[in-house]
């Protein structure tokens, strides 16, 4: 006879998992976007936009799965903080899905343009970005406080290459009038990358209070404070 452990157990390895495979979707959302927009591939920016559905659907499937476990089996202590914490990150994968698509509506609306791009930056960013969102879930799901502490370190990485994109971008406005426009959309793209490696110290920061019970900020240097999201027009 199979205990009330042992099914809450399954439970939870199937959410684990179906967590770990929203993630694996923002990563490849993410790295396609910043590869069709330096290819100024429209028709491939659409179909980051339609796979952000399948993003949503898995984020609601995840969330209701956690619900409904959160009911049935009564969780305590440690089982109720790794569930809480699993609630909060659908959603910041979910957020950073939300990133990939706004990059694909900047590649729509550029269109076929031959506005130059710091390819090299933007690639970098979004390299580090989704490693850190790759490490941070190995490390929520090991429960590994010191790696969850010491991710976060590589925002000043994803920050410093914002800061040389940005410099890019007024340059551009500076020199040409005309680009104003185009080059606000390139901000936009900087930003959504560089949310995207907030929010994964946020979930160090949920990886520390699910291991230790304690819930704290780590610190990444960075003082700006703008948790503003950039809303890309439809």
């Amino acid at each position: 006879m199979v205990s009330l452990r042992e099914t809450f157990n399954k439970q939870l390895e199937k959410i684990r998992n179906e967590t770990l495979l929203l993630g694996s979707m923002v990563e490849q959302a993410m790295i396609v976007a910043v590869d069709t927009l330096i290819a100024h591939d429209t028709r491939g920016a659409q179909i980051t936009l339609e796979n952000d559905l399948q993003i949503n659907e898995k984020r609601f499937s995840i969330e209701n799965a956690i619900l409904i476990t959160m009911a049935t089996q009564q969780p305590m202590a440690h089982d109720l903080r790794l569930l809480a914490s699993l609630l909060e990150i659908a959603t910041e994968l979910e957020r950073m899905g939300d990133y990939a698509k706004g990059i694909g509506k900047v590649t729509k609306l550029l269109g076929d343009t031959d506005m130059e791009l710091p390819a090299d930056d933007l690639k970098e960013m979004c390299r580090i970005a989704v490693d850190m969102l790759h490490q941070g879930l190995i490390a929520f799901i090991e429960e590994d406080v010191d790696k969850a502490r010491r991710i976060p370190v590589q925002d000043d990485e994803v920050d410093a290459l914002y800061n040389k994109v940005y410099r890019f971008a007024v340059e551009q406005m500076m020199n040409d009038r005309n680009m104003i426009d185009r080059s606000n959309y390139l901000l936009w793209v900087a930003h959504n990358i560089e949310r995207m490696a907030d929010r994964v110290v946020n979930i160090c920061e949920r990886t520390v209070f699910t291991a230790t019970g304690e819930l704290m900020e780590i610190d990444t240097y960075d003082d700006e404070g703008d948790d503003s999201e950039i809303v890309i027009p439809e």
